[in-house]
């Protein structure tokens, strides 16, 4: 499992650095260039991660398919996925242009409210190539080839400072575009990420994508793929949007308050790639088990990817729990922002291993196609537990984000709790094939 999941992690670090660059290259500007990229990428995240997670539809109708056999599946599979990404890129693409008329209605700092929208409207250009990465890549992982994933996403970076170089600061004779500039890399960084993954990964993915089958766009088999993407959509907007509410209530404490809380979640998410990409691994393998019949492989993989997965977490939990400044002046010396992330890093700490639970079971339930359910689970976790905790305890105590934050903690461990219980329940019963053209 550790082999498989160490390519998909390098392939969600890479992509998760360049929001972690875009805000330390930016931090030199102050606590209030922090907010605004952070709250863009909040506000960027939010609009696509229900078409993110409808794209993760992908992982069982492709994952099971290769595990059968099935070349004409993965071949429908993958169209139809690109025609699902073309249609979310335009809705997200849309949902970024009105900025500040959003963040005004939400009451977010005025003074980082005109910069976010700017950047959002940045970012939004690349969308489209955004999503269509998407579709390719969890193609290849599906498939087990990464390599030409690993690369997109190292090259990708390497633009993303260079440009961020030359347009955050104005170097080399480029305008000084400060938290727009910031914007502009990220999207030119995404246009060549999906190029160079489309040229490295072309000769796997060509009769994938030719011949265009006329049969893609039949109504019935895009509409169970739906039915099994769009719950995962769900799952996915329930936990981002529990994060981005709370990111919203530090807004309205004030601009150090919110600039704190992105400083420990930039770090908590980063940590979160590595067991959202054993959870990308259990999908896979756990789905090819699933399709060549192998229920027992199935199993031993499910409880591979949970010793990865919690194993990983409790590690990086030390780390957050006894280095909280240390962290926090990696990103700003500035005083008043660096207090509240050196009071929250360690509560982040605390919910490494919750959260590392939930996303790789989130995998495993997504790799056996059993889609609904957990959507149902996170729901209940989030949104029954975790938000109106942290609401109570947040404005309503003298903890104020340390209250919001130990909402997440909550709704956390009780998604992790919940969603194993499924794992144990879904792995002892028979497993059958997800079909989308019966």
């Amino acid at each position: 499992m550790a082999q498989v999941a160490a390519p998909i992690v390098l392939i969600n670090l890479g992509i998760q650095a360049m929001g972690v660059v875009d805000t330390l290259m930016v931090g030199h500007l102050g606590g209030a260039a922090i907010a605004a990229v952070a709250l863009g990428n909040f506000y960027f995240f939010n609009v696509s991660v229900f078409g993110i997670g409808l794209l993760f539809a992908l992982d069982p109708v492709v994952a099971q398919a290769v595990g059968a056999g099935d070349h004409t599946a993965v071949a429908r599979g993958v169209q139809r996925g690109l025609v699902l990404a073309v249609g979310v890129a335009c809705l997200v693409m849309l949902a970024l242009i009105p900025g500040e008329w959003v963040l005004g209605t939400l009451e977010q700092p005025p003074e980082v409210v005109k910069e976010t929208a700017v950047y959002a409207r940045r970012r939004l250009l690349g969308a489209l190539p955004f999503f269509v990465f998407s579709v390719f890549r969890q193609t290849l992982q599906a498939m087990g080839p990464t390599r030409p994933i690993i690369a997109a996403a190292l090259v990708a970076n390497v633009v993303n400072v260079l440009v961020n170089w030359l347009l955050i600061y104005g170097n080399a004779g480029f305008p000084a575009l400060g938290v727009e500039g910031s914007g502009y890399a990220t999207a030119i960084s995404m246009w060549v990420m999906a190029a160079v993954l489309m040229w490295l990964g072309w000769p796997l993915l060509r009769d994938t994508v030719r011949p265009w089958r006329r049969d893609v766009l039949e109504r019935a088999p895009m509409l169970r793929m739906l039915r099994i993407g769009a719950p995962i959509g769900v799952q996915w907007f329930f936990e981002s949007f529990a994060f981005g509410l709370t990111a919203l209530f530090m807004g309205w404490i004030g601009t150090a308050s919110l600039a704190g809380h992105e400083i420990a979640l930039n770090m908590a998410a980063m940590t979160f790639m590595v067991p959202l990409g054993i959870s990308g691994a259990a999908a896979a393998v756990v789905g090819r088990a699933i399709g060549r019949g192998d229920q027992a492989a199935a199993q031993r993989d499910a409880l591979a990817a949970i010793v990865c997965g919690v194993g990983f977490m409790s590690i990086s939990a030390v780390v957050f729990i006894f280095a909280p400044e240390w962290l926090a002046t990696r990103y700003t010396t500035e005083a008043a922002t660096v207090a509240v992330a050196v009071a929250l890093i360690p509560l982040a700490g605390w919910f490494q291993v919750f959260d590392g639970l939930q996303a790789v079971t989130s995998g495993v339930l997504r790799g056996a196609g059993d889609t609904r359910v957990p959507a149902v689970l996170h729901m209940v976790a989030f949104w029954g537990i975790g938000i109106p905790l942290g609401y109570v305890l947040g404005f309503h105590t003298d903890w104020r984000e340390r209250g919001f934050w130990l909402g997440l903690v909550a709704g956390l461990a009780a998604a992790a709790v919940l969603q194993s219980a499924r794992v144990w329940k879904r792995l002892r019963a028979p497993l059958a094939r997800v079909v989308v053209d019966p």
